[in-house]
C-alpha cells in the first residue's frame, strides 16, 4: 500500500485560486496533496473597514473561502492554517482520500453546492 508522503509540496497557485480552480483542484489531488487557497488574515481580508483588497476580490475570497469549507463538510480536504508572521496565515487544504460513495464527479458535486 502507498502511504502519501507527510511532507508533500504545498501548491501555491498564482493568481489566487478562484472557486472554479480550487474545485478542479480538489477533484484531481491525490490525498496528502496541499494547496495554499490564501495567504492573509482571512477573516480580516473579506471585509471592507480591514481589507485592502477591492469589492470584487472579497466577494472572490469569500467565495472561495466558502466552497473550502463545503469541500472540508463533504470530507474532500482538511483546512489548516500556518502561522507566517503577525497576523498573517497561509491556509491550506489538505486533500483526503476521494469517498467511494461518489458516483458524480467531484467537481459537478461541489459545484452543485454553490447552486
Amino acid at each position: 500500500m502507498n502511504r502519501p508522503s507527510p511532507l508533500r509540496r504545498v501548491v501555491q497557485m498564482v493568481p489566487r485560486p478562484d472557486e472554479i480552480r480550487f474545485c478542479a483542484w480538489v477533484a484531481q489531488a491525490e490525498p496528502g496533496d496541499r494547496l495554499e487557497y490564501h495567504r492573509g488574515f482571512l477573516v480580516l481580508d473579506t471585509f471592507a473597514q480591514f481589507s485592502g483588497l477591492t469589492n470584487k476580490e472579497q466577494a472572490e475570497l469569500g467565495k472561495l473561502a466558502s466552497r473550502a469549507f463545503c469541500a472540508a463538510e463533504q470530507g474532500l480536504v482538511h483546512l489548516v492554517q500556518e502561522r507566517i508572521g503577525t497576523d498573517q496565515f497561509a491556509y491550506i487544504a489538505i486533500a483526503r482520500p476521494k469517498p467511494k460513495r461518489a458516483a458524480a464527479s467531484l467537481s459537478a458535486l461541489l459545484l452543485s453546492e454553490a447552486a
